[in-house]
């Protein structure tokens, strides 16, 4: 018995033991990231270090720290006014000897974040500073922003793969009749196709002809900016027959980018910075390529936003949904309460909004549109500024505004609605389960989710989706005065690209954030465009998290290599359309959302999307 119990104390005091080395540890990181925060480092000569290992974004999602301590891989998110503040901050600071983009795990944008970036960099690259790029292969959205630079590098086992806009998407029809489960599908809008994987096996012909015509439209862009930036690129030949140009080239891809002015040097990463230490000063003492080195969240950090001005600025980024939630999702709670706060803790002029959002509730969007009407109804100019996505619910918080901005690339429109409710009666008799009981009107128990709908129930809905439908059509009509027959005729779900939306009248101008801020000062009759953001700002624990994540070498980006870039973008699609479907199902009934909109920006399925993902691999025995 005595042997037992020393055993036992034995292993009490080792897990004790581990407990606080763990927590030691834990301490430690978080005085290590409290003192790298309140330390800024001092900026010094040498290149500025651009490593894109994620995707751009207009508003990052907050790092949770039990994901962090859970060992979860977490993805960096580049929040787009950051971007384009340290490129043209640097443009200008002798400090920074040259620009180097490394684009080796970038995780994509949407087209008209893209050319932002690209135009940043050329801005930068024609004011004589240099800009140098590597990748070890390039697809389209990183060769979008490649483009820019005054030397593109890949290594000499990599190249370019050009795959352009479009692909297949998942249709859950035949999957949900397998298992029993009804959707119940409401919806108005011939284009409105973000249900049609619910009640199709394949791509409906008017699906087809708004895809062919949105696609077309973006990668006639795509290949405007690229020839544009890079002139001597033959680029239509890898757009048309690219496998022909590698035979003649015996396989050797990035030998053919180089002959056909694609890229302008090969070599590896130690060749590269060997070069960039050319212009950025190195020391033959240090490790092979070792070249000075000015760290992007350190040059950030020492670049803040100018002090607080009398311009709101409120960020509607992500998806639109009820309730309250973190940076990164457009939780109509969360969003309203902040401009509603702003509005009474700052004396404010004029609101920018900034939109970068596919939409999703309703309830939700409107939510936020009311509280921008409060700052019209205080007298305050409403500028809106479209980033890469304002569809659907995107749009529908848009239509307070005096002005709409928006880039040529911006994707916008899906005027439509849509519901649906999954009940599950076919699935229950498949295993011999059934519902009976008593109703005392035609609406008792409904919606019935494991009994089945009424025809009542369903007639309802479907007027309450044609009502808001009409809500829709009157606030667009309202605000861009045009008579509703023909919004209707531009609206019924269907998506345009902002070039085309600008003929459409669905917005002004072309330009971004910076345009809207001068617009919004000049509507406002004040001196200066200088914003106040009114954003959530994160807790002690997000904070901990973030600069914890920060430090962390462990890289989750996209592979380095072009045809496991390809493949993995594909895999982050499927996850990303899986779970949609799973939320569709789950989460609010009514809509105003995108969802094929999505698959056109950054990579970047959520993590219990990716379980989903490996959880179906795993059934079908892939």
């Amino acid at each position: 018995m005595k042997l037992v119990r020393g055993a036992w104390k034995l292993l009490v005091g080792i897990k004790d033991a581990l407990v606080l080395v763990a927590m030691l540890l834990f301490f430690a990181a978080i005085f290590a990231a409290l003192n790298a925060r309140q330390r800024p480092a001092t900026i010094g000569d040498g290149a500025l270090v651009l490593e894109l290992d994620g995707p751009i974004v207009e508003q990052p999602e907050e790092v949770p720290l039990t994901a962090l301590l859970s060992g979860q891989r977490i993805g960096k998110q580049y929040r787009l006014r950051d971007v384009l503040r340290a490129i043209d901050t640097a443009r200008d600071d002798d400090r920074v000897k040259a620009i180097v983009v490394d684009l080796d795990r970038f995780g994509g944008g949407y087209p008209a974040v893209l050319g932002e970036v690209q135009a940043a960099l050329l801005r930068a690259r024609t004011a004589g500073k240099p800009v140098l790029v590597y990748a070890t292969a390039y697809t389209d959205g990183a060769y979008r922003i490649a483009s820019a630079g005054s030397e593109i590098w890949t290594n000499t086992l990599g190249g370019t793969m050009f795959a352009g806009p479009g692909g297949n998407q998942l249709f859950y029809k035949g999957l949900i009749d397998k298992l029993g489960i009804n959707a119940h599908v409401y919806r108005v809008g011939k284009f409105k196709s973000a249900v049609e994987p619910y009640t199709r096996t394949d791509q409906s012909p008017a699906a087809r002809e708004a895809s062919q015509a949105l696609y077309g439209a973006l990668f006639d862009q795509w290949r405007e900016a690229v020839s544009t930036a890079r002139p001597r690129a033959q680029l239509a030949s890898w757009l048309t027959n690219p496998a022909q140009l590698i035979a003649q080239a015996r396989g050797d891809v990035s030998r053919a980018n180089l002959a056909t002015g694609l890229v302008d040097k090969l070599g590896d990463r130690v060749a590269f910075n060997r070069r960039v230490a050319q212009l950025a000063g190195g020391d033959e003492k240090k490790p092979a390529g070792w070249f000075r080195t000015i760290g992007y969240d350190a040059y950030v950090a020492a670049n803040p936003v100018p002090a607080k001005g009398k311009i709101g600025v409120l960020t509607i980024a992500g998806e639109i949904v009820d309730g309250e939630g973190g940076p990164g999702k457009a939780a109509g709670d969360t969003v309203s309460k902040l401009l509603y706060d702003g509005l009474a803790e700052n004396d404010l002029k004029a609101l920018v909004v900034r939109v970068d959002s596919p939409g999703g509730s309703v309830m939700a969007s409107e939510k936020i549109r009311l509280a921008i009407m409060e700052a019209k109804r205080r007298g305050l100019p409403i500028v809106v500024s479209m980033g890469g996505l304002a569809a659907s619910g995107g749009y529908w918080v848009s239509t307070p505004a005096d002005v709409i901005f928006a880039e040529p690339g911006t994707i916008t429109g899906s005027i439509g609605i849509f519901g649906i409710i999954p009940t599950f009666e076919n699935t229950l008799a498949k295993i011999g389960l059934s519902t009976d009981g008593v109703k005392t009107t035609p609406l008792s128990g409904q919606p019935d989710v494991l009994g089945g709908t009424t025809p009542a129930l369903d007639s309802i809905v479907q007027a309450g989706i044609e009502h808001g439908y009409l809500q829709f059509l009157t606030r667009v009509s309202q605000s861009r005065k045009l008579p509703i027959a023909r919004v209707d005729e531009i609206g019924q779900g269907r998506v345009w690209i902002g070039g085309v939306a600008h003929q459409l009248k669905l917005v002004d101008r072309f330009g971004g954030l910076d345009d809207a801020l001068r617009e919004a000062a000049k509507r406002a009759k004040l001196d200066d465009a200088q914003p106040v953001w009114l954003e959530k700002k994160p807790g002690f624990t997000a904070q901990i998290a973030q600069q914890i994540s920060n430090q962390d070498d462990d890289d989750a980006g996209a592979p380095a290599d072009a045809l496991s870039r390809l493949t993995w973008q594909r895999q982050q699609a499927f996850a990303a359309a899986l779970g949609d479907a799973k939320r569709m199902l789950t989460g609010a009934a009514v809509r105003v959302q995108c969802l094929e909109c999505v698959g056109l920006g950054p990579i970047a399925a959520r993590a219990e999307d990716r379980n989903l993902w490996q959880m179906v691999v795993a059934r079908v025995g892939l």
